[in-house]
């Protein structure tokens, strides 16, 4: 055995081990959150916390209509954010490689998709909040959706990459037209890795907590009327978790529970779903 050859095994069991040494300490971190987390936030899960409002300093109560709230201003950013993300993605895809649409589109994608999240925020407040007076869950919709419209277009435009040029020629070659070559062939081909990105999106626009503070605020009641401050998670806990009430740190380690596991299960779901298109 050569020098050399002897010299190439010792580095690379020793990027193996350094490498296998920073993955440990990772999951070490990881875990170690997650005990703490479940195991101050399983004492605070009740059925109260879903069917009751946030209450006032000393009282009882739940995070019912922070749940809600939530779960509608994420579905309106979602609703909204999908279609302009995957038209704009086959956009780039199938057509900007041509002009300078396509490379500047790509590069303010870009740039919201490493911008903070506090960013977006305040630019929502300047342009919406700021003009109509009032905080409102459309606000916190649209500042949610502002922050998912990048991911689903730079997932959409890297998996319409993939599709191989042979599949669009193939249907151009019986006569299909542009649109249905692109809705029928590429976009089919690829959908559960679009379907993977609007989940991806999802998950990240969940737990966000400085956007909706300068949007959608909060609201101690049930409500839904979506032009009026609106209850959700990530607020609450925010302002419960600083409180000196033990109650209110207590719900607001059952919410930090609820989303951080609602995330990680959005998280499995798109790479199960993922990669069990990729087997079939």
């Amino acid at each position: 055995m050569s020098a050399l050859y002897k010299k190439r095994i010792l580095i690379n069991r020793l990027a193996l081990f350094f490498a296998v040494a920073a993955m440990s300490i990772g999951m070490a971190f990881l875990l170690w959150i997650l005990f703490v987390l479940v195991s101050k936030g399983i004492g605070g899960l009740n059925v109260a916390v879903f069917t009751q409002m946030t209450p006032p300093p000393g009282s009882e109560g739940g995070l019912a209509n922070a749940i809600f709230g939530s779960l509608v201003m994420v579905g309106v950013a979602t609703f909204v954010a999908t279609p302009i993300g995957i038209l704009a993605g086959i956009y780039l895809a199938e057509f900007g490689s041509r002009g300078w649409v396509g490379p500047t589109t790509r590069f303010i994608n870009d740039i919201l998709l490493s911008a903070p999240s506090i960013i977006l925020g305040l630019f929502i407040y300047a342009v919406l909040v700021a003009q109509v007076k009032h905080f409102s869950g459309w606000a916190g919709s649209c500042a949610l959706a502002l922050i998912a419209i990048p991911v689903v277009v730079r997932t959409t435009e890297n998996m319409l990459v993939l599709v191989p040029t042979s599949l669009r020629e193939a249907a151009a070659a019986l006569g299909a037209p542009q649109w249905k070559t692109i809705l029928y062939i590429a976009l089919r081909a690829v959908k559960g890795g679009v379907m993977t990105g609007i989940l991806l999106a999802v998950a990240r626009i969940s737990g966000e907590t400085a956007p909706l503070l300068f949007t959608a605020l909060n609201n101690q009641f049930w409500s839904t009327d979506m032009n009026a401050p609106m209850a959700n998670l990530p607020v609450v806990i925010f302002q419960f978790a600083m409180s000196p009430f033990e109650n209110w740190v207590s719900l607001a380690w059952a919410g930090a529970m609820l989303i951080t596991f609602s995330v990680l299960a959005m998280n499995i779901l798109a790479r199960a779903f993922f990669d069990q298109r990729q087997k079939n």
